[in-house]
């Protein structure tokens, strides 16, 4: 059986992640996904999208916001192409095997999910055996909208924020996302 897998977001993820590959002795790697903000507020997902697949949006939330995917598409074609320049600069021309392994997709939180949605929607069109979501803290209410096993270490009743859980959330920098990925 092969060593599991253990993918991380970039920025927030990779951080945790490489702490829950060295605890398990996986193979660390990253898959880019970004978030697709609400118009006015870019830190609330209302969709997210990788360098190379369809967006995934929040349907309740778009509903809430009384948003339409139509009126998001400049912000996801930039995140797209952020998430390309990520991607390239991250992983390069190393090939990313997930064919029948066990994946476990580490991230920072998860506030509406949006983000680890798309990145759990890359993941499986890559084939694994099984894949897993861990976090250290995520809404309850989110839990609820995943078809992929979640586990999360704190399920606070007051949500907030993936930021109110840390004592530090800096943004980490792509220096610091390569130099996790060495």
């Amino acid at each position: 059986m092969a060593r599991p897998a253990g993918p991380g977001p970039p920025r927030g993820g990779v951080p945790v992640a490489k702490e829950v590959a060295r605890h398990l002795n996986a193979e660390l790697d990253v898959v880019v996904a970004r978030k697709i903000g609400a118009p006015g507020h870019p830190e609330y997902g209302v969709g997210a999208v990788t360098a190379d697949s369809e967006p995934i949006y929040d349907p309740r939330v778009l509903r809430a916001l009384d948003l339409t995917e139509e009126q998001l598409g400049r912000t996801c074609d930039e995140e797209r192409e952020e998430a390309r320049r990520r991607t390239a600069l991250y992983r390069g021309d190393k090939p990313l095997t997930l064919k029948d392994r066990d994946v476990i997709l580490v991230d920072d939180g998860l506030a509406t999910g949006v983000t680890a949605k798309a990145a759990l929607h890359w993941i499986a069109q890559h084939e694994p055996r099984t894949t897993t979501l861990a976090v250290p803290v995520a809404a309850k209410e989110s839990l609820a909208t995943f078809t992929t096993p979640v586990i999360a270490l704190l399920l606070p009743r007051r949500f907030g924020a993936v930021s109110r859980w840390y004592d530090s959330f800096a943004q980490t920098t792509d220096e610091e996302v390569l130099s996790a990925l060495s």
